[in-house]
Parts: C-alpha cells; structure tokens; sequence
C-alpha cells in the first residue's frame, strides 16, 4: 500500500436528534462498529446561564467534555467542582462507578461535543479519576492555514510531536481541525489504527474529497485522511484508533465488556448513589 492512500468513505450519518443534541454514535449501533469511539453527541443550541445536565452516573467508560463557547461549572464524586472555561477539556473516566454535573455558564448560541470512550479490562472497574484540562493546556500546533487540537492522543507532524495531557488508557487520536478559507491537511493515522471517523461542523469541508456537511463519516482502515476547507473556512472532528476487541455489554448509563463487569459497576453506581442523596439530606 503506498503512504498517500486515501481512506475510503463507507457511509455518511446524518445522527438523530434528541432536543438540542444531535447523536452521531450510539453504543447500540455504530458504537460497536467505530470502538472504542462508542458515543458521541453534538450540542448545538440557545443556552441561558444555568442550563446543563444534573448529577448522573457512569461506569466501566471515560466521557471526554469540549465546550468551546462557554464557561462550565462542574462538580463530581472523585471530589473535585470549579470552573472550567470555554474551550477546556472535562476527561471523566468513571472506572467502576462514578457520578458528575455541569452546568453551562454562557447565553446564547453555543456548541460542544461529548465522546464516550470505552475502557479495557483492568480499567473499567478500577479507580474513577477526573481531570480538567485549561483552554490554554489543551494540545495543539500549527499547520498551513490553521491549526489541530489534540484532544487525546498524540501525533508526530512537522514541528515535532503533540501529546494530549489526558491518558486514555486506548490507543487513539482525537483531534479538532481547524481551517482558514481553501486551506487543506491531511491526517496520516498511525497504521495499525484500523478505525476512523470525520464530523464536519462548521464551515464547508471536504473528507478525502467527499463533500461532509454536518455528517459523521466512516472511514476504511487504511491509509491518510485530508480534510479541504471552501469558502467559509471549516472545522472538523476527527478520530482513529486501534479497534477495542471487546464486547459493548450495555447498561443505562454504562458500557462494560463483560456482564459480570456490568454487575459491578451498577453496584457501586447505587452505592455512590445513596451516599449522595443522604449528603443531600443532611446538607
């Protein structure tokens, strides 16, 4: 195979719509085709202060939060809560059982994404830990008309090499592109990433020529992926990885791979989950 491959486009998705976020992957259906990428929602929507998601729990997956438009406050149960300013990264891997909030801070329109990670054995039950990266701590580096975002990952290029400050516990690259007008990049993922995908968001984009307007792509296992931006300048997602060889062993609110895991990480959810509600009580 020679090293300027393109990666084949094999399918377009449009999501499915639940209010203000837009689903583009479900543990249920493409979640088990693009593991460990096994969810991911787009938000984009008219916000008052205070708006957001209360308290909720997971186990045996990590959620990866950017907002890029407001101000977050945060609170979870590793006993961390403050403020995370727009453009951060929120990294939540609930281990065995973990709960969290946010609310956002800002008014009017705004956008985001939350990607859920599936975690290996050996992960998926252990410790819960949350980490709260600064907008000016996220990874990133220049290209020709633009720039990438590191959100997880790392990745070699021109100048050197970027690395993510969040451990993923899966080998994957989730990166944000953005580009000026007409400017164009390509994405070499490292070879053994034989999963991949491309979200077009803003702007016009093109994905190894294929016009991406607001739209998951599924991309093949081999070769680059280049991202063309037209008039109005582009930004998309984009994520490749190592495929996760595990069963998607489903609960409400958690992903494990096995059932016995499952058992688990419910029971330390409703542990979690009665301790917080006699602190509410008492407070």
């Amino acid at each position: 195979m020679k090293m300027t491959e393109s990666r084949t486009i094999l399918a377009k998705y449009s999501g499915s719509q639940h209010g203000p976020i837009t689903r583009l992957i479900d543990p249920s259906d493409l979640g088990d085709l693009l593991k460990p990428f096994i969810f991911l929602d787009y938000f984009n929507a008219e916000i008052q202060p205070g708006f957001g998601f209360p308290m909720h729990p997971h186990s045996g997956i990590a959620t990866l939060t950017w907002q890029p438009g407001t101000d977050v406050a945060y609170e979870d149960t590793t006993g961390q809560q403050g403020v995370l300013k727009a453009g951060g990264l929120e990294w939540m891997n609930a281990g065995g059982g973990a709960w969290h909030k946010a609310s956002l801070m800002g008014r009017g329109k705004v956008t985001g994404f939350q990607l859920w990670v599936a975690m290996p054995p050996g992960v998926e039950n252990g410790p819960s830990q949350g980490q709260y990266v600064a907008p000016e701590d996220v990874a990133q580096f220049a290209v020709q008309g633009g720039n990438v975002k590191v959100l997880l990952g790392a990745l070699d290029h021109h100048a050197g090499s970027t690395s993510s400050p969040i451990a993923s516990h899966q080998d994957m690259n989730y990166l944000v592109v953005t580009l000026e007008a007409n400017a164009q990049w390509t994405y070499m993922p490292p070879a053994h990433h034989d999963v991949a995908f491309a979200v077009g968001f803003a702007g016009t984009t093109e994905v190894n020529g294929v016009p991406l307007a607001h739209q998951l792509a599924v991309l093949d296992g081999h070769g680059s992926v280049t991202v063309a931006a037209g008039a109005n300048g582009s930004q998309v997602l984009l994520g490749s990885a190592a495929k996760h060889n595990h069963p998607l062993v489903l609960g409400s609110s958690s992903v494990h791979t096995s059932a016995d895991a499952l058992k688990l990480g419910m029971q330390t959810i409703r542990e979690i989950g009665a301790k917080l509600r006699v602190s509410e009580r008492l407070g």
